[in-house]
This record gives structure tokens, sequence and C-alpha cells, in this order.
């Protein structure tokens, strides 16, 4: 039986406390940026300078179940 592959991919940490990480979905390619401090913490999806979602396709994975128009 194949791996299966994993939805997101962490592309970069920084920090302790706080922390920021910026995720990758492997389906779409679109990039989340993750706070979190102690117990609080949040996830927004990360904008470029027009306010357009940040996508990184070279990342995406068709393996993961659906394919995404590009």
């Amino acid at each position: 039986m194949a791996k299966k592959s994993e939805r997101f991919k962490i592309i970069y940490s920084q920090g302790l406390s706080p922390q920021y990480r910026i995720a990758v979905d492997t389906a779409t390619g679109v990039n989340y940026i993750i706070y979190n401090e102690g117990y609080a913490g949040g996830i927004t999806v990360l904008l470029d300078k027009d306010g357009k979602p940040v996508v990184t396709p070279e990342l995406i994975d068709d393996t993961i179940g659906f394919s995404v128009e590009k």
C-alpha cells in the first residue's frame, strides 16, 4: 500500500514563543501563516501585496485525492 501524502507541509518556522510558521496546502498550493504563543494561536491565508493568496504551485501533490484546475 502506498504511503498517504501529507496534506500540509511546513516550509518556514521562526521563533519558539511566539512562533510563526508558514504551511503549504499540498492539494492547492495555498500558503497559510500560523502563529502561536503559549495556549493561544491562529491561522490565516498568507496574502501577497495585492491581497491575493500566495500560491506555491511546485508543492502541489496530485496524489492527495482530488485535482486542482491549473
